[in-house]
């Protein structure tokens, strides 16, 4: 084969033409663009220049407003996601108390749909650029999230079992989360926002059989219950044993 029968050598990437954007607002681009970055491969795999790159901005740029380099960028990029996330855990004191929570996970799991690589950046550990701050940015999410449920039921100072129960479900909405993006977004966002507040009330009722706590609140958050709230439906599906 001759060499003009190849074809066309691939384009090398291009960088984008150069735009002077104020000082926050470049900053706030670079860190939009290393969040999608880490989130679409490992960490460790990302360099500043693909940073750079895909910003339009050359390297000696990205050091100017990170001058700690890669791991600077990285967790000013989680701390964003974890900004944001937190913000969709806050939710009016209007409604029943399952009504709330399904309203808080349609915004939660609107973020992960808008931004699954900054989730999946914000929620996946070990990464070799993981360390005690990283850890603690997701670790703070968490707590926020504990914080508005307790608020939202009421309670100042959760017991021991109470406390497993709700950083339990926090768990299991991360997990969920993942697996949802992991198969395709294979159920649908409202039935999954359903299946979790379910998850929520039953686990609540079998620790309530083991705690007295937890027995009085699940008591005084049913009473708030509406008909037709997801409390409600549970309850009328599953029989007396959520409302005795």
């Amino acid at each position: 084969m001759h060499a003009d029968d190849a074809g066309p050598a691939p384009e090398r990437p291009r960088r984008g033409p150069y735009r002077r954007l104020p000082v926050e607002q470049r900053r706030e681009q670079l860190i939009a663009v290393a969040l999608e970055l880490f989130g679409t491969r490992p960490p460790e795999e990302v360099s500043l220049d693909d940073v750079a790159v895909a910003a339009g901005a050359s390297r000696p740029l990205v050091y100017r407003y990170f001058a700690g380099g890669k791991q600077q960028l990285y967790e000013a990029a989680l701390r964003s996601a974890a900004v944001e996330l937190t913000r969709r855990f806050v939710e009016p004191a209007s409604g029943s108390p399952t009504e709330r929570l399904a309203q808080v996970l349609d915004r939660y799991f609107g973020f992960v749909a808008e931004h699954d690589a900054g989730y999946g950046a914000l929620l996946r550990g070990g990464s070799v650029v993981e360390t005690e701050r990283t850890s603690a940015i997701v670790d703070d999410v968490r707590r926020a999230a504990f914080r508005h449920v307790m608020k939202h039921l009421g309670v100042r100072e959760p017991g021991p079992r109470l406390a497993l129960l709700v950083r339990s479900w926090i768990s299991v909405v991360e997990g969920s989360a993942l697996s949802w993006l992991d198969e395709g977004r294979q159920i649908p966002q409202d039935e999954l926002r359903d299946w979790l507040v379910d998850q929520f009330t039953a686990m609540f009722a079998v620790t309530a059989l083991h705690d007295r706590q937890a027995a009085e609140v699940l008591a005084a958050m049913l009473d708030r219950e509406v008909e037709g709230s997801p409390a409600a439906r549970l309850a009328a599906r599953l029989g007396p044993e959520l409302t005795s």
